[in-house]
């Protein structure tokens, strides 16, 4: 679960983040995370990922109070998250299930959990024939899709999705859409956080509206409309 009540944040430079942001989304849900460039859906990307803390306010994902955690336990809340971004960060050296597997080796995962689990994500994905490829051997989808694996691979509670479409087709757009959405019906709750307003409204699903550090809307298949 995660739930932010009346956060605020504010850089050392003097700006003003967030002003007062609450929401929950419950184990299971699916939610969009909309909003403008500058109205502060990064910032709670940052917060939900403990890359920093809020200056007010609480933050809990997942059981964790990430205002009072500590550091020692931060490599526990993150092992409960996965995150995609739009630029898939893949390693180029690497085959597809090398760079699977590799999110487990980091963790501690035995190489027999590793042999187990690196398959059935991939075939969930629908990369089960294309394991032994390269990165650079692949569509923009495709590779989206193998970040989609290492994010999923060590059964995350919360699933991020940071702007996965933005570097896609339309067609590729709706694709990765479904496959989250799949992924979120087999139990893993799902944040995406998006612009693309036409693919928001092809779902109806939660959508909460971000602008100048505050929620100005939140509710099911609506779309603020924040182009002026």
């Amino acid at each position: 679960m995660v739930q932010f009540t009346d956060v605020f944040k504010s850089y050392e430079n003097g700006a003003k983040a967030l002003r007062g942001v609450s929401f929950t989304i419950r184990d299971g849900e699916f939610a969009f995370l909309v909003g403008p460039s500058g109205s502060g859906k990064t910032t709670i990307i940052k917060l939900l990922t403990g890359e920093i803390a809020p200056t007010d306010g609480k933050v809990l994902v997942n059981d964790y109070d990430l205002g009072t955690i500590k550091f020692s336990r931060m490599p526990y809340m993150r092992r409960t998250l996965g995150v995609v971004f739009q630029d898939y960060r893949l390693i180029e050296d690497k085959s597809v299930y090398e760079n699977v597997a590799f999110a487990m080796r980091v963790v501690g995962a035995s190489n027999k959990e590793i042999r187990r689990r690196v398959p059935y994500v991939l075939e969930l994905v629908g990369l089960d024939k294309r394991t032994k490829r390269k990165p650079q051997e692949l569509s923009g989808g495709e590779q989206q899709r193998v970040a989609i694996a290492r994010a999923l691979v060590n059964n995350p509670r919360l699933i991020i999705a940071d702007e996965p479409t933005g570097n896609l087709d339309p067609a590729r757009s709706l694709e990765i859409m479904m496959l989250l959405q799949k992924i979120n019906e087999l139990g893993t709750t799902v944040l995406v956080v998006t612009h693309e307003k036409e693919l928001v409204e092809s779902f109806s699903k939660r959508v909460i509206a971000i602008d100048g550090g505050k929620v100005i809307s939140d509710g099911m298949g609506g779309y603020y409309n924040y182009e002026r």
